[in-house]
């Protein structure tokens, strides 16, 4: 298996030509030593390191902290830190960058890779994750049914096209905003909002349906009769982290119904 990829940004020579020599002792590829934020910026783009050992106080007008910023910004890199230094402000404006660890200067070699091998793991292990995640909203936002999905309050944290089509909501705008504010259902019977489905999803587990003719209050003012489909999500341990709501259109079902009971009534007006 290959060895990885590692970029340092290190602007004092001897501590660069050690790292160099500790990394390539251990099996890894040193793609480059540079020591800038700016060629730092330049050469992540450049050679694409499977990591970066990033010096905070850089010579120049950008220090380390900035240029892993950047860098962040335009891939996804991960980022170690090397520092002689231990000011809250310093370390402060570094955690916001999210790095993958600190090396503390002067180094031990263990400690090194150590923090290597640990950052290397982390960003395979949540690249797996976004990329599942990726896998699984994509497979969701193209199926048939309208899925809406929220915190354990009701919150909701997203939503599929087709969920936004039968809604009148934009993802964007539902965002953050209660279930019952976005799925506005009543039993078209009673005239009036059926009980929460959050509320039910909690209790029950699984549900299928709220009430007798549900229809759905659309933002457009239409209504549109719809059957429901709730489960709440839970973790590992059991604890409910999520509610799931699929629902879809079923005026085509209704006006199936509606016309075999025209026939049904009228065929037995015939008969008589």
């Amino acid at each position: 298996m290959a060895k990885a990829r590692i970029l340092i940004v290190e602007d004092e020579r001897m501590v660069a030509e050690v790292l160099q020599l500790s990394l390539e002792d251990m099996g890894y590829t040193v793609t480059s030593v540079v020591g800038t934020g700016e060629m730092a910026i330049r050469k992540a783009e450049d050679t694409r390191p499977d990591l970066i050992l990033m010096d905070i106080v850089l010579k120049g007008k950008m220090d380390g902290i900035e240029a892993a910023n950047q860098i962040r910004s335009r891939s996804d890199i991960p980022v170690v830190y090397i520092t002689a230094f231990s000011d809250e402000n310093i370390l402060e404006r570094a955690r916001i960058t999210e790095p993958y660890g600190y090396v503390i200067k002067p180094f031990k070699e263990k400690d090194l890779q150590i923090n290597i091998e640990i950052a290397l793991y982390r960003h395979k292990m949540e690249t797996k994750l976004k990329e599942s995640q990726q896998w699984l909203a994509a497979v969701i936002r193209s199926i048939g049914d309208a899925v809406i999905a929220t915190d354990p309050e009701g919150i909701i944290k997203f939503m599929n096209p087709i969920a936004e089509a039968l809604t009148g909501w934009k993802q964007e705008d539902a965002l953050g905003k209660k279930l019952t504010t976005v799925l506005k259902i009543i039993s078209k019977g009673m005239n009036k909002q059926v009980e929460n489905p959050v509320a039910k999803a909690i209790r029950e587990g699984i549900f299928f349906g709220l009430a007798e003719h549900t229809v759905l209050a659309a933002n457009n003012g239409i209504e549109i009769p719809v059957d429901i489909i709730g489960s709440s999500i839970k973790d590992n341990k059991g604890s409910i982290i999520g509610i799931v709501m699929v629902f879809y259109d079923i005026i085509d079902r209704k006006r199936i119904e509606n016309e075999l009971l025209f026939f049904e009534k009228n065929g037995n007006r015939a008969n008589e």
